[in-house]
């Protein structure tokens, strides 16, 4: 199975989810901004509301997370990556979904933290 976040090899083929996300999903570090970005976007298409929160930095991480019932997953683009900072970095993304037979396109400018090896996501601004 491709992994949902779109991620491909050198040659330019799909990764499998178990060479990609999988990694993350199960505890491994991401090892920049980006992959965890994809990460989370491919915990959004699994319902992985646990790795969500896990991944959301204390300052700004909700108590509880509801995801939207129904949404069907159609697709993750990265827009640009860039390093804000030693620690510190934005990803530029537009994910698509539907929900109830209504295209939803969501473009957003997140950012993240890195603390002590592990990236998180802070905030973003929806574009």
């Amino acid at each position: 199975m491709a992994c949902p976040c779109a991620s491909t090899d050198a040659r330019g083929r799909p990764l499998p989810y178990q060479a990609c996300c999988q990694l993350w999903h199960a505890g491994a570090l991401a090892p920049d901004a980006e992959r965890l970005m994809r990460s989370r976007y491919s915990a959004f298409v699994q319902g992985d509301v646990a790795y969500l929160l896990a991944t959301w930095h204390a300052s700004t991480r909700p108590t509880t997370l509801q995801l939207e019932a129904g949404a069907n997953w159609l697709g993750l683009e990265i827009k640009s990556r860039r390093m804000t900072g030693q620690n510190s970095a934005e990803v530029e993304f537009v994910a698509r979904f539907r929900v109830a037979g209504r295209a939803v396109r969501q473009h957003e400018l997140s950012r993240f933290v890195c603390e002590d090896g592990r990236w998180y996501y802070v905030d973003g601004d929806v574009r």
